[in-house]
């Protein structure tokens, strides 16, 4: 059994190894490492918090083992299986498991507090109430906003904005009487309030994420990523458990800069984006627009192999495409064989690219490619008209010239990589559906863009081998 001191001092230990690990996962090069920062502190934190617990009864140690080793099984399984393409669904359920298991040990605060050293039953300290009850709140509205975007990034609800009649209005009111319950829940502790508080959370939860459409998903998946921060923090000051407090408030604070800078990239709105009012106020239904009629170029692998093979400089494009395609490896071949032609290739990213932040950097790391050769948007943009080739892989929204020109447009105002620019534009896709904002991209119909139809990854393997 830890006595209280040396348990803290743990809980210093893993806290300062999360602070190294989020800096070594802010660059490509040191993300291995900062990686392994952070699974040592929580190594640490979990061993200490199972450890200071003890004498355990032997039920309750075997309860704990059981959840552990179902937890522990569930995650090295689904570690091992899941496709990179599905990476953000299942980050998506795990900021809601984070809201949920919030909701839950606030509730095991309030009805056994004596187990966490909190008093006795009724008797409990009001600024422990209210920590509880904050904390409930923003993991109630973390669940079921992050079961939402599971749906839509799933698949299973549309991606398209949900706008219901007086949302404003509604959202305000649940705000009011979420506060008002708060209040109401401190000076009594009544067990009545704190549900009505977690329904009310779960409803805003639901609310606030159904009216975002698909080109601000990224943004979502990183603004529940600082929710649940602020949950576990919460947590952590009714438990008065340290290690709670610096991870909920690294995760939270983290996930806030994160959200931030991605709004910066999107043109957005950060506070409407950390209230949920944004998204999609624009966006026309895709059953409503018109079957588009106009003339797209298209070309060949071979006739592509040609163009890059006497380009002087290629900057590849990538996006969620390729990841659907697993074609990372083969575009890394591919810009191999034009570099040892002399060809200056480099990558460019976009803030949004893919469906949660950093998806294609993960997937160009996993090709080997050198972190040198990838650029972000704003980095790389004005080389765009030097470049002979932009070569665009499964990217849609975020090459689409509508986002500077119509204004009717729900992806309006977001900055883009300026391909068009380029003096030829090679788009690789498998038809000419829009891409997760729902929108016509403008950029088949210039006069510089050549479409190469069909799955990114045989399309370039096939000019991989026309490259001879």
């Amino acid at each position: 059994m830890l006595n209280g001191n040396i348990a803290a001092l743990l809980y210093l230990v893993s806290g300062i190894l999360f602070i190294l690990a989020l800096r070594g996962l802010s660059s490509p090069e040191t993300a291995r490492q900062g990686n392994w920062f952070g699974v040592i502190g929580m190594g640490i934190a979990a061993a200490t918090t199972f450890f200071y617990q003890l004498p355990w009864g032997f039920s309750s140690f075997l309860w704990v083992l059981l959840a552990v080793a179902i937890g522990g099984s569930i995650g090295v399984w689904r570690a091992r299986t899941i496709e990179m393409t599905a990476m953000p669904q299942l980050v998506a359920l795990f900021h809601a498991l984070i809201g949920l298991a919030a909701v839950f040990v606030a509730a095991s605060a309030l009805y056994a507090p004596q187990g966490f050293g909190l008093g006795v039953r009724n008797e409990i300290h009001g600024s422990t109430l209210f920590e509880m009850s904050l904390g409930a709140a923003i993991g109630a509205i973390t669940f079921t906003g992050s079961v939402i975007a599971f749906l839509k990034l799933d698949g299973r609800m549309t991606g398209n904005p949900i706008l219901l009649a007086n949302r404003h209005a509604i959202n305000i009111g649940l705000g009011i009487l979420l506060a008002v319950s708060i209040f109401a829940f401190v000076p009594t502790a009544a067990h009545l309030v704190f549900w009505l508080i977690v329904l009310v959370s779960f409803a805003l939860g639901v609310l606030l994420i159904v009216p975002i459409g698909g080109a601000d998903m990224p943004v979502v998946i990183s603004m529940l990523n600082s929710y649940s921060g602020w949950a576990a923090a919460a947590i952590g000051f009714t438990l008065v458990n340290l290690a709670l407090i610096i991870t909920g408030a690294l995760v939270g604070s983290s996930g806030a800069i994160l959200s931030y800078v991605m709004c910066r990239g999107m043109n957005r709105s950060f506070i409407s984006v950390m209230l949920g009012g944004f998204g999609g106020e624009t966006a026309v239904p895709a059953g409503t627009r018109e079957a588009e009629t106009r003339p797209v170029k298209q070309g060949s692998a071979e006739g592509a192999a040609k163009i890059l093979l006497a380009a002087k400089k290629v900057i590849v494009v990538p996006g969620y495409g390729m990841a659907v395609a697993q074609a990372q490896h083969v575009v890394g071949v591919m810009a191999d064989i034009l570099k040892s032609k002399g060809v200056d290739v480099k990558y460019a990213i976009h803030p949004v690219a893919g469906r949660m932040p950093g998806h294609m950097n993960v997937l160009l790391a996993e090709a080997n490619v050198p972190y040198d050769e990838v650029f972000e948007l704003t980095d790389i943009n004005p080389e765009f008209p030097d470049a002979d080739v932009a070569f665009v892989i499964g990217a849609n929204d975020i090459t689409n010239p509508a986002a500077k020109t119509d204004s009717s447009s729900p992806i309006y105002g977001m900055p883009i990589l300026d391909v068009e620019h380029a003096k030829d534009v090679l788009f690789v896709k498998r038809g000419m559906g829009t891409g997760y904002a729902g929108v016509e991209n403008e950029l088949f119909f210039r006069p510089n863009t050549t479409m190469l139809f069909g799955d990114a990854k045989k399309m370039v393997d096939a000019i991989v081998k026309a490259m001879g």
